[in-house]
């Protein structure tokens, strides 16, 4: 089992609205917090430097954001039209931005995790017995 310790975030509210047109009346942090989560459990063994940690960071938040304010996939001005840039998925490729930070991830830890839910799989815990015969308690 894991035991993850949290660490202050790596990208900043500024710097996700440089890649998202946000409504400021949404607090960015509960997606930051998250994508921070995901990235500090999955990519720091990777061996990145910490400016691809934020990076994949920001735009794994901005993917989160996109949960609560989808982005338009196609407007039209008459009559009034307006189609989502979205589908009810589970994936970080719903939307450019997870996309991205996939790609941003070249070892390939949140693609994995991406096609792990789509499955259904869940995180499996295993044990591994290091010891000998003449150790087992009975």
């Amino acid at each position: 089992m894991k035991v993850m310790v949290t660490m202050a975030n790596r990208t900043t509210p500024t710097l996700v609205e440089g890649i998202i047109e946000v409504d400021a009346a949404i607090d960015l942090d509960p997606f930051i917090t998250i994508a921070n989560q995901l990235v500090t459990e999955l990519c720091t063994d990777s061996g990145y430097t910490a400016v691809r940690l934020e990076l994949i960071e920001r735009w794994l938040s901005a993917h989160f954001y996109t949960n609560r304010d989808m982005r338009a996939f196609q407007e039209k001005a008459g009559p009034v039209s307006e189609t989502m840039q979205s589908r009810v998925d589970l994936g970080f490729d719903t939307s450019h931005y997870g996309q991205t930070a996939m790609r941003m991830d070249t070892d390939g830890n949140l693609a994995k995790l991406n096609e792990d839910i789509k499955k259904g799989k869940s995180p499996s815990v295993s044990v591994l017995w290091l010891g000998t015969e003449e150790e087992t308690v009975e």
